[in-house]
This record gives C-alpha cells, sequence and structure tokens, in this order.
C-alpha cells in the first residue's frame, strides 16, 4: 500500500523531471539534433507528450481548441500544414485537409519529418500553424519553411507560452523580416 504509492510518486516525479530535461534540450538544440534524439531515444518522445499532456490539462485553457474554433469558422476548403502536431488533435477536429508533421508518429496521420524540411510544395497551404510547437535553435530556417508552404496571403498561427521569447517585440520584428505582417497577438 503505502510504498506502491510511494513508488507511484516517485516515478511521477523521474517522469516530470524528465519531461523538463526533454524539454529544456528541445528549446536548446537545431530541429535536426532534436530528430536524432528522438531517433536515438524513441520512448523520449512519448515520455516529452505524456508530460506536455499532463502540464498542458493544467491550463485554463489548451491552445489547440482555440485553434480549432478559429479553423471551425473558416472555410473548410482551407489546406493546413500543422508543424509539430503532436497527437494529431487539431486534424481529427477539424473539417479541413491537415498536412500532420512532427519529429515521431503518435498517429498514423503523422508525416515524420524535420520542421525545416516539409514534404509540401510551395505555396500549397492556406494556414500553417505552430501550436506550442515553436521549438529549436534554428527558428528563421523553420519559419521560412512554413512561409514557403504558404499560399500568397496565407496565414501563420503561433500559439506559445510568453515566457518563450525573451524579447516578443524582436521575436515580432523578425516575423516581419520574414514576410509576416502580425494581424493580432
Amino acid at each position: 500500500g503505502r510504498s506502491g504509492a510511494l513508488r507511484t510518486r516517485m516515478e511521477e516525479r523521474l517522469l516530470a523531471a524528465r519531461f523538463r530535461y526533454i524539454n529544456q534540450q528541445l528549446y536548446t538544440c537545431s530541429s535536426q539534433e532534436a530528430a536524432r534524439l528522438f531517433r536515438s531515444d524513441p520512448d523520449a518522445f512519448h515520455i516529452y507528450h505524456r508530460g506536455f499532456a499532463r502540464q498542458v490539462a493544467r491550463w485554463p485553457e489548451n491552445p489547440v481548441q482555440r485553434i480549432v474554433r478559429y479553423l471551425r469558422q473558416r472555410p473548410a476548403s482551407l489546406v493546413v500544414a500543422d508543424f509539430g502536431c503532436g497527437d494529431c488533435t487539431l486534424a481529427s477536429s477539424v473539417r479541413n485537409k491537415v498536412h500532420c508533421f512532427d519529429l515521431v508518429a503518435l498517429s498514423p496521420r503523422v508525416t515524420v519529418c524535420d520542421m525545416a524540411k516539409v514534404p509540401l510544395a510551395a505555396e500549397s497551404v492556406d494556414v500553417a500553424i505552430f501550436c506550442l510547437a515553436l521549438m529549436g535553435t534554428n527558428l528563421q530556417e523553420i519559419l521560412e519553411e512554413a512561409n514557403r508552404v504558404l499560399k500568397q496571403g496565407g496565414t501563420l498561427l503561433l500559439a506559445e507560452v510568453a515566457s518563450r521569447f525573451a524579447d516578443l517585440r524582436a521575436f515580432l520584428s523578425a516575423l516581419a523580416r520574414l514576410g509576416f505582417r502580425c494581424v493580432s497577438k
């Protein structure tokens, strides 16, 4: 009884610590290095996503639900690219065609790839989404890839925690230099 409960609590703490470690790795390495990390340690991706789900469950709102509501108010004909799609919640919640990309497949819908090199033609999607998935030291390369696959006049949706950016104005300026115009934040 008591030893089992203690063991469970200790295992939860270890998983939480491993999640935080993996999360820090993802923010401080390139997308190519992240892909290598998950290829060399397949359990790491599952541990990361379990920890991520626990963390998001404590938030007042999961940002993916806000994006779902946004897309449901738009034409179902819009083609979407979900960069860092995780378990494909977005794709399973909307009528749109959604291209799902991530470093590991948690669903058969996922195309496994580096977010800086997705297998889509230029100007082939109407909406590109990064929902808590804008990670890595090569953000410019990743955002340039989103810009490449977006149709002229397409929409880039970013959902990130504010603490992710040391200087939000500098980040928005960098997005403008890539050709994006901030409509709302």
